[in-house]
């Protein structure tokens, strides 16, 4: 079998992309697909949607030409759907030293979202400077061709490859609720996967290869604070009766330090590695001010949490990335303000959304914030917390193959090193299958990079960093069949050849008369 010549595979790729992927991508783009959450549970017209775009994508995958491709659409009773593909290893290649690579993308989609831009809509496909506009081409559409892709690109050149699973689900952007129950479903057809790529994440520039490495956690939950069985005169009572709104923002002091921002309740504090440290300076550096400050749409004259100075840009990151912080995301009790009265309202509930700590267990975080909140309530106010946690994720050491096949290939693709990057939202499904296969490594990519908006409006796909994302994927494949044959040979099967036979051993563990070891 042959060597990857990275050339033709990017040539490959950039045509397959522009000639094939876009155009399906496009008439992708213009289903109104939305994910469960967002849609009536009986709403026909929302199921009929679901069912249209994954047959669109079902139908593209069956028509390329993969061999030892198989596609089922797996479909449990009260449950999204889930596109299962497999693909067997290359002939020649062992199964068992080579193992299997699962990839992960969904295809379900945000809601529209309203504020887009004059000529864009969500559901309708427009290319313009070299960007896919419109809901769900980068979040996640992209990431079946990415997969599929890749190892067509592998294949063309008679280049080995691992046994692939790329699953394919439709309630990401719901919580991924149905995940669980189609992974043990499924868990025999998929096995021990030794990588996992994850096709769903983030980007800190268009300009290299970027990998996530961890994922905040997230708390959600209302805060509630009632003071009077009913509204009363301000003229009347104010001066006597507290404020419910005051008597909320005391209890949050308990959280979060008001002038700074940072999160000081203990229980949702972690002491953050060194390692993690310069990583995130790192990323910090090459990210600058215009890919820390300036993508987020700032008021004239605002400025960042962060006081400028030397360690800005990497402490913003470590906020971002790494630490705990509070957002107020709603509220009820309070009436617009051109229809206020001068009323002390009885009560104020805060809808609170606290990101958490990628290493930060989830399991007393709800607790601690009762905790704080309920005890030695101010003016014996009646207050409750109640609220739902996802945990955070953060992967396991790269293993060295694993780290310098994506250098290599964000520096043959890209021109630049491949950087490490954190992501302060979730996606649901890591911790999970962090958990489910603990021997697994991991390579979290995406093409979510600046401006691109996903959820909101005016999201856009890169076109030419998807492409080239696609040739690093393909590289990586190519390294890891290599990379796991190896180390099974020095470190179990053939570690005790005498070197002159091991010599004679090729990468896919035979020996020089064909024989297995």
């Amino acid at each position: 079998m042959a060597n990857l010549d990275e050339t033709a595979l990017a040539s490959f790729v950039d045509s397959t992309w522009k000639e094939d992927c876009i155009p399906k991508l496009c008439e992708y783009v213009a289903i109104p697909n939305q994910s469960p959450l967002f849609v009536e549970k009986d709403d026909a017209e929302a199921k009929e949607n679901q069912d249209k775009a994954m047959a669109l994508i079902q139908a593209w995958v069956e028509a390329q030409d993969v061999n030892g491709m198989s596609v089922d659409l797996v479909q449990l009773e009260e449950r999204t759907p889930l596109l299962f593909i497999e693909v067997s290893p290359s002939e020649g290649v062992d199964l068992a030293k080579a193992g299997t690579v699962l990839l992960y993308g969904h295809m379900d989609k945000q809601p529209p979202f309203e504020g887009w831009e004059e000529g864009l809509e969500p559901y309708k496909p427009v290319v313009r400077d070299g960007k896919l506009y419109g809901r769900g081409g980068a979040d996640d559409g992209y990431s079946v061709f990415t997969a599929v892709t890749a190892i067509r690109a592998l294949q063309k050149q008679g280049v080995p490859h691992a046994r692939c699973v790329i699953i394919i689900e439709a309630c990401e952007e719901s919580g991924s609720p149905d995940l669980s129950a189609y992974v043990t479903h499924l868990k025999d057809r998929i096995g021990s996967p030794n990588l996992v790529v994850c096709l769903d994440s983030g980007a800190g520039n268009y300009e290299q290869l970027w990998v996530t490495t961890s994922l905040r956690g997230v708390c959600v939950g209302n805060l509630s604070v009632e003071i009077s069985r009913e509204g009363v005169h301000s003229g009347d009572a104010s001066g006597i009766l507290p404020d419910s709104f005051r008597i909320a923002r005391r209890l949050l002091d308990r959280i979060e330090d008001a002038d700074t921002g940072r999160v000081t309740l203990p229980g949702l504090v972690v002491d953050i590695p060194e390692k993690v440290r310069k990583q995130v300076a790192d990323s910090a550096a090459v990210l600058g001010r215009p890919g820390m400050i300036d993508l987020f749409p700032f008021v004239e004259g605002a400025v960042p949490v962060e006081p400028e100075g030397e360690e800005q840009l990497t402490e913003l990151a470590l906020n971002r990335w790494w630490r705990a912080q509070l957002t107020v995301t709603g509220a009820d009790g309070l009436p617009p303000a051109g229809n206020a009265g001068n009323v002390l309202r009885p009560s104020t509930t805060l809808r609170l959304s606290i990101r958490l700590p990628p290493t930060l267990p989830g399991a007393d975080v709800v607790k601690a914030i009762q905790t704080a909140v309920t005890t030695d309530v101010p003016y014996g106010a009646k207050v409750s917390f109640s609220g739902k946690v996802g945990s955070g994720w953060a992967a396991p050491p790269m293993a060295s193959w694993l780290e310098e096949a994506a250098s290599a290939a964000s520096k043959q693709h890209y021109g630049k090193d491949a950087m490490i990057m954190g992501e302060g939202g979730s996606i649901p499904f890591m911790g999970m299958l962090g958990t489910m296969f603990p021997q697994a490594q991991f390579l979290i990519v995406g093409v979510l990079g600046p401006a691109s908006n996903a959820h909101g409006p005016n999201e856009f796909l890169h076109i030419d960093f998807s492409s080239k994302l696609t040739s690093c994927i393909a590289s990586v494949l190519a390294k890891q069949c290599a990379a796991n044959v190896e180390e099974l040979l020095t470190s179990g099967n053939g570690a005790d050849l005498p070197p002159a036979k091991r010599a004679k051993v090729d990468e896919f563990g035979r020996n020089a008369d064909g024989t297995k070891l």
